[in-house]
């Protein structure tokens, strides 16, 4: 049975009362902590005096006018004296004789965290004896005496300071065990290596920031347990902190290709203390975010130009209109054509322009990558000439992902055409999708034509850059380039042995399973939470509500069966529909959230980075898609 903070109070009480000495500590203001009643029977001290918060002070004052130190010339003054020795906390030790003969042992130990302890043994017995043996051990010279009882002294006196050492230590024990588990529970690898590059402090959370790594490395090299690959990249960073510097820098490991946060500290002794943190989905959203800044310049600078363009275009087609109706001579009439051609192309030229540079965010959905690959081939085929073979290896999971399928069909429907244009009459088109680790879905997009040329590699990912001459608008690439950095994923464009290759890298999330299944709908709308109740429930889904922060998590925590969280971004009161997902553990239910808010509003912008959102008004079938993938083909392709 727990014991209650008052029977451990009487408990040690009771422990102090049978202790034959007299026992008092006194906290750092020189105020009575605790004391036992032989201290008050020793003393004759009266009740106020042994009462918690009693003060040193009034306590020697009382003994001091009673005579216990003898004729004093200045109470006053003696009082302030053994108040100054008092609060320098020094281990003392000390034997005085009282006025009623009594002879008394004093020892006193300061406590670590100010304040002091002072033991008070009554040895009138004992000086007695050692006066009897003194007067009959007629062997015993004065000296040998003399020393003994200064050896006695010096024991107590050590004694003594042996206590307040192993105080010390206890306390140094539990601070250390205390920083160990902290050290242990936060999310970063912390480490120390001393002056050969190996471990000499783990707090064991390699492997939760580099996969696949051992778990006992204490004692190892860094290169034996990071691997040849992750120390090349680390290892100038280390040179510099050995010689004082503290380098913060970060790189993408070979193994499941997350991104890492590290910095070296030097310990001033010749190791290095060492930080280690998975900051990928952080990366993810700070490109998302940088990509996010790029369009809304972008939409500022073309939206006034894209405006008088599309007017002047208007004015042109209406006279080149008039032109083609009048009876002109045949040399004229192509001008006319001619001219009404080049004005189409830059009707089609400003719709591609204002794709790049709208406001339009991801509708992630849940989707089938089997199903999106199958469709994609079928959908590419018509358009590759009879000697240009489509190949797509899929190698992706049989799991439903979160997703803009329409966005990224486009793209690999742009990159497959482009590697057409490459291949010519005949070649080979290969589109490959796998995982990378458990963090990005990558797919690649490779031909067999002749390649990237130097400036195209380094500009293809530039508006308007084409090598295709008065045929190509330049913007393909930059489509694919937005799409792909909205997500907070990464695309590479480079050469391969047998041609050119793109590779996109999205970010890898699973869509949520609810059918059947428990979801928390969080919104502070009355009407509106009853409509998208009625909605989860026609897809198979038991519900539960709240409006606000506080009811959503105080329903997460009572049931462990919710599946999914629908939140809204804006509640009532001061949180958000953002901070309850950052409050749900990494092993928690999904979260999705919807809002009614512009795309261009940051709440919704820094919301989509980091999950995904579903706009409101929304229908039963915009919500299925979100949460209900389309059954898989029966075989993949």
């Amino acid at each position: 049975m727990t014991q209650t903070n008052s029977q451990r109070s009487k408990m040690v009480e009771a422990g102090l009362n049978l202790i034959a000495q007299a026992l008092s500590i006194y906290d750092q203001d020189l105020r009575l902590a605790a004391c036992n009643r032989r201290f008050q029977e020793m003393f004759d001290l009266p009740r106020e005096l042994v009462s918690p918060g009693a003060s040193f002070a009034d306590t020697i004052r009382l003994i001091a006018a009673r005579g216990d130190y003898g004729d004093l010339p200045d109470l006053d003054d003696f009082v302030a004296q053994r108040v100054a020795q008092a609060q320098a906390f020094q281990p003392h030790y000390l034997e005085r004789r009282r006025p009623n003969g009594q002879i008394i042992s004093i020892e006193g130990a300061p406590l670590p965290q100010g304040g002091w302890v002072a033991v008070y043994t009554d040895i009138t017995q004992t000086k007695r004896a050692e006066a009897l043996l003194r007067a009959r051990s007629a062997e015993l010279s004065d000296q040998l005496l003399s020393h003994a009882e200064e050896l006695s002294g010096t024991n107590r006196k050590l004694a003594a300071s042996i206590s307040a050492l192993e105080e010390a230590k206890r306390q140094l024990t539990e601070t250390e065990a205390r920083t160990r588990l902290t050290t242990e529970m936060m999310p970063a690898h912390i480490a120390h290596v001393d002056a050969e590059g190996c471990y000499t402090f783990t707090n064991g959370r390699l492997a939760d920031v580099f996969p696949k790594r051992p778990a006992t490395i204490l004692g190892r090299h860094m290169r034996e347990v990071l691997g040849d690959h992750a120390f090349a990249r680390i290892e100038p960073n280390l040179a510099a902190a050995y010689t004082g510097q503290s380098p913060v820098f970060e790189f993408t490991e070979d193994q499941d290709r997350r991104r890492l946060r590290v910095a070296f500290t030097p310990d001033g002794q010749g190791g290095v203390y060492v930080l280690s943190m998975d900051v990928t989905e952080e990366t993810q959203a700070r490109v998302a975010l940088q990509q996010s800044r790029r369009r809304a310049l972008a939409a500022q600078m073309t939206s006034g130009l894209a405006h008088d363009f599309s007017n002047l275009l208007t004015i042109i087609l209406g006279m080149q209109g008039k032109l083609a109706r009048m009876d002109l001579p045949e040399d004229a009439q192509e001008l006319v054509t001619a001219t009404l051609s080049a004005a189409d192309r830059g009707g089609r030229l400003l719709k591609r322009l204002s794709q790049v540079t709208s406001q339009r965010g991801l509708r992630p959905e849940a989707c089938d990558v089997h199903a999106l690959l199958s469709e994609l081939k079928i959908l590419a085929s018509p358009a590759l000439p009879r000697g240009v073979g489509l190949s797509v290896l899929d190698n992706t999971p049989d799991q439903a992902l979160l997703l803009d399928p329409g966005r990224l069909q486009d793209a690999l429907l742009n990159l497959i055409l482009n590697a057409r244009d490459a291949c010519g009459a005949s070649g080979q088109i290969t589109v490959a999708a796998h995982l990378v680790g458990q963090t990005w879905l990558e797919i690649s997009v490779g031909d067999t034509g002749p390649g990237f040329s130097q400036e195209a590699l380094e500009q293809a990912l530039n508006p308007f850059f084409t090598t295709k001459g008065q045929e190509g608008s330049g913007l393909g690439l930059a489509m694919v380039y937005d799409m792909v950095k909205s997500a907070g994923g990464d695309i590479r464009v480079g050469n391969t042995v047998s041609g050119a290759n793109v590779t996109l890298r999205l970010p890898y999330r699973v869509a949520p399973e609810v059918s059947g299944r428990m979801v928390l709908l969080v919104e502070d709308t009355p009407e509106l939470r009853e409509t998208i109740r009625e909605l989860l429930m026609a897809l198979g889904c038991a519900v539960v509500e709240a409006a606000s922060l506080e009811e959503a998590t105080a329903l997460l925590a009572d049931l462990p069966d919710i599946a999914l969280v629908l939140s809204d971004i804006r509640l009532r009161g001061s949180g958000t529909g953002v901070d309850l997902a950052r409050q749900i553990p990494d092993d928690g239910p999904p979260v999705v959230l919807m809002t009614s808010l512009p795309p261009e509003d940051p709440l919704r912008q820094n919301a989509a980075r980091a999950y995904p959102v579903l706009p409101k008004p929304f229908d039963s079938k915009q919500l299925s898609a979100l949460l209900m993938p389309q059954a898989r083909p029966g075989a993949k392709t």
